[in-house]
C-alpha cells in the first residue's frame, strides 16, 4: 500500500492542482461526503459544485471549489478530478460562498431552460394543431 496519494484537479484549459504527497482527501457527491486514504478501492463518482479538501502528511488542509466534476480513484494511489471550472484557495468560508453562488446559478439556469423548453413545446403543439385542423368551408365559420 502506498503511503501517499497523487491528486490532479484539471479543467479543460489548465491543471489546477498536481500534488504527489496527499495523505487524505475529502469530497462530496450527491450521496454525501466521503474520504479517501492511500489504498482506497477504485471509485468513480460525479461531484456537484462543491469543495474538495486535502492535506499532506503534516500540512494544513487545502481547498478547491469544483463545478460539475468527475472524480476517480485508481490503483489506490491516484485521484483525478476533471471539472468544468475550479478555484483553489485557502479561505474555506470564501470558497463555500462561491459554491453556494455557483449552485444558485446552476439552479437558475436549469429553471430558465425548463421554462424555455415548455414554451417551445407549447409553440410546437399549437403549430401542429393548426396544421392538423381541417379548414372550415367558405360559408361556415
Amino acid at each position: 500500500m502506498s503511503r501517499a496519494l497523487s491528486l490532479t484537479i484539471a479543467t479543460p484549459s489548465r491543471v489546477l492542482v498536481d500534488d504527489q504527497e496527499v495523505a487524505s482527501l475529502r469530497a462530496e457527491d450527491d450521496s454525501g461526503g466521503f474520504g479517501v486514504l492511500p489504498g482506497h478501492a477504485d471509485l468513480v463518482s460525479a461531484l456537484p459544485s462543491s469543495v474538495v479538501r486535502w492535506r499532506g502528511p503534516k500540512g494544513p488542509w487545502r481547498y478547491c471549489v469544483v463545478g460539475d466534476a468527475v472524480f476517480a480513484v485508481t490503483g489506490g494511489a491516484h485521484v483525478n478530478i476533471a471539472c468544468r471550472s475550479g478555484v483553489v484557495g485557502d479561505d474555506l468560508e470564501t470558497l463555500l460562498g462561491q459554491v453556494e453562488a455557483q449552485r444558485a446559478a446552476e439552479i437558475d439556469a436549469a429553471r430558465r431552460a425548463r421554462v424555455e423548453q415548455t414554451r417551445l413545446h407549447a409553440l410546437a403543439i399549437r403549430r401542429l394543431m393548426q396544421l392538423l385542423r381541417p379548414a372550415a368551408p367558405q360559408g361556415e365559420l
